[in-house]
């Protein structure tokens, strides 16, 4: 079992800055991916950004550019940098963690808040 802590949501401001955190203990094996997904009201759960153990990222067109996505394995620590915030990312930002143990094992946070406004 893995589990997932986020932190950093908060009341941000249209072109401000956020950092998201998502924390993992438990049984961590050396592959894996860590992601970012969120939810806004009405609409389905979105992949926004995701990075592999090897350090392989991703990132969803709508953020490109103006997030960034890096992890501190040495603290089992994820991070997202969010710059120039707009009011379409307000939603439930979740943090998602995959490995391969007997099989797919996927794991996620239980969410953190971020909404956009002024």
């Amino acid at each position: 079992q893995v589990q997932l802590v986020e932190s950093g949501g908060d009341l941000v401001q249209p072109g401000g800055s956020l950092t998201l955190s998502c924390r993992a203990s438990g049984r961590i094996l050396s592959i894996n991916v860590m992601g970012w997904y969120r939810q806004a009201p009405g609409k389905e759960r979105e992949v926004v950004a995701s990075v592999s153990s090897g350090g392989r990222t991703y990132y969803a067109d709508s953020v490109k550019g103006r997030f960034t996505i890096s992890r501190d394995d040495a603290k089992n620590t994820m991070y997202l940098q969010m710059n120039s915030l707009k009011s379409e990312d307000t939603a439930l930002y979740y943090c998602h963690f995959y490995q391969y143990s007997n099989g797919p094992r996927d794991y996620w946070g239980q969410g953190t808040q971020v909404t956009v406004s002024s």
